[in-house]
């Protein structure tokens, strides 16, 4: 039978941050954050954080209660989180930028009634309360967070994660990633990805150090590496989307990291091609493809690696202490060794459920039959057991996918669709980017599409192309026929559209490049286009800078959009490459 088992690991009869406390008062004076030029030491930040825990406790905050933060990725970010956990609360990031009505739905169906802001910590650290720790009781099976994630119903939904779990998750990543005092581990998630909170709490509990790297730097894959050898960086971890700009970058420019450890790989399937190209240049780093779920509070596989694998996919590894993971079929029995099947886990990493969502919970969270008392997710993800005993993705069985590390459900993306006026039916679909068909009594403006989505939606959910049709193709039984919607999408985007063709030479080296870094057809690509129109991201302008050698800065191609202004520009600097 396919049932595995991480390392039995016995883990300290505290939370993460009474863990945190203790290094508090072993070394108050040793820094514990930074950001930018600020940085705060053990004992600061601890005396902060007990300040803004009084404040949370004062404006009425009991056992379990759920805390929203709202703030930017800043040392008051980290204040905030450890404050929420000091008081018993249950943390939940909001990001200052989603839209107004998804925060809404979060805080409804959380039961969010208090929430931290910057100016709200500000006013905590004046008001006078004491920098002591508070001691408040919190157990191992009381709520710790909530991450909400996409749902297929177009609610999202509140993944529910215990103090266990956390505290888990954080020791299993100190002993793999061997975190100790003095390592400086850099956090480049935003809030909502889950992976953000070990790469901001996991050095703080061994007297390491956290360096918080700010959005406009990781924006621009030079200012990253320079900030990662600059900072003294041991550790960082990167969704493989973002590690393949920085893999162009540093096989044009070279360099030497004289700290940096690990490279952890987390968010999307890792290829084996791009694993073969980390260490063709880069053969003293270890290179960590980390696999979990927000349900199983985060990663449960580990597969360190010092080169590439043998086999044809890169494993996803073996399962993190404490952690059982089974591969079973449709009535949840465990399938033969090496057979595929979905996979599903049991013990301390498994949540609670989803908050306030009996339907789902029940549907996803199961009792373990196999360990009595055991709580056990079922992750909607297939895959195998390999003969060495670690675990082999295959894909998904829904209609969830991943893309630069975020999970989306296809159907809460549709259901914004449905609501935006003029659209009559529609569906969504994948092609290296997310992409709506819709039918309607005619062709809407694809910026006012994009911009109403917006409204509900964050940015990485919303469409990047948009296609009208008079009707949707159907099957036999009046559905959808999404297997045909799949196929005429990339029948659309192969067909080279009516427009003016490059005409310099500039014009057409740089469509080239556009077309490289698209995934399109050259000849798709006119001279009036605009690069963030045909489905480029913020990850593709970075791949495009790297690929045009710097010709254009990412600024450069935000102020001037069309492939004609961009080879204006590039001639008159005269700095176009060979």
């Amino acid at each position: 039978m396919t049932i595995l088992a991480g390392p039995t690991r016995t883990l300290p009869d505290r939370r993460a941050h009474q863990v945190f406390e203790d290094q508090a008062r072993l070394r108050p004076e040793a820094v514990a954050a930074v950001h930018g030029s600020r940085q705060l030491t053990y004992g600061e930040l601890n005396a902060r954080a007990n300040q803004v825990a009084h404040a949370l406790l004062e404006r009425g905050l009991t056992r379990e209660g759920v805390v929203g933060v709202i703030t930017e990725r800043t040392l008051e970010w980290l204040t905030a989180v450890l404050a929420v956990f000091k008081a018993g609360g249950a943390y939940m990031p909001i990001e200052p930028h989603f839209p107004a009505e998804r925060v809404a739905k979060m805080q409804s169906r959380a039961g969010c009634h208090l929430v931290v802001t910057e100016r709200l910590i500000e006013t905590a650290c004046a008001e006078g309360h004491g920098g002591g720790d508070l001691n408040v009781p919190v157990t191992p099976d009381q709520l710790a967070y909530i991450y909400f994630t996409s749902g297929s119903t177009g609610e999202p939904k509140g993944a529910m994660c215990e103090h266990a779990g956390l505290l888990n998750h954080l020791f299993a990543k100190i002993d793999d990633l061997r975190i100790a005092e003095g390592t400086v581990v850099a956090q480049t998630a935003p809030q909502c990805f889950d992976i953000s909170l070990w790469q901001l709490m996991a050095a703080l509990l061994v007297g390491g150090r956290v360096e918080i790297v700010e959005q406009e730097t990781i924006l621009d894959a030079k200012r990253f590496l320079d900030r990662i050898v600059d900072a003294g960086v041991n550790i960082v971890q990167v969704v493989p989307s973002y590690l393949e700009v920085l893999v162009a970058d540093l096989a044009q420019h070279p360099r030497w990291f004289q700290h940096l450890q690990y490279v952890v790989a987390t968010g999307e399937a890792l290829k084996k091609e791009l694993v073969e190209r980390w260490f063709a240049i880069q053969p003293a780093i270890k290179l960590v493809n980390a696999y979990g779920l927000t349900e199983t509070s985060d990663d449960t596989n580990h597969e360190i690696m010092d080169c590439a694998p043998r086999g044809a996919r890169v494993p996803l590894g073996r399962p993190i202490n404490n952690v059982h993971i089974y591969v079973v079929d449709e009535q949840l029995q465990p399938v033969p060794a090496g057979e595929p099947g979905e996979i599903v886990f049991s013990g301390v990493c498994v949540g609670r459920g989803y908050i306030n969502d009996p339907e789902r919970t029940a549907h996803a969270f199961l009792k373990d039959p196999q360990r009595p008392g055991q709580r056990m997710y079922r992750s909607g993800d297939y895959g195998r057991s390999l003969p060495d005993g670690k675990l082999e993705f295959l894909g998904r069985r829904d209609s969830q996918v991943k893309l630069h590390g975020f999970r989306i459900e296809i159907g809460e993306v549709e259901n914004a669709l449905l609501r935006v006026p003029g659209v009559r039916d529609g569906a969504v679909v994948v092609n290296k980017h997310l992409v709506a068909l819709y039918a309607g009594e005619g062709p809407l403006d694809s910026a006012v599409m994009r911009d109403t989505l917006a409204e509900s939606l964050p940015a990485y959910m919303v469409p990047t192309t948009f296609h009208w049709r008079q009707t949707l193709p159907l099957t036999e039984n009046g559905k959808i026929d999404r297997k045909a919607l799949t196929a005429l999408v990339a029948e659309l985007e192969r067909a080279a559209p009516d427009h003016e063709a490059p005409a310099t030479e500039t014009e057409q080296w740089l469509a080239g490049a556009w077309a490289d870094v698209l995934g399109i057809p050259k000849e798709q690509i006119g001279r009036g286009d605009r690069f963030f129109d045909l489905g480029g991201t913020s990850l593709a302008a970075l791949k495009l800078v790297i690929a045009l050698e710097r010709s254009l800065s990412l600024n450069d191609l935000t102020s001037h959009p069309t492939l004609a202004d961009q080879a204006v520009l590039i001639e008159r600097r005269g700095v176009r490459s060979a």
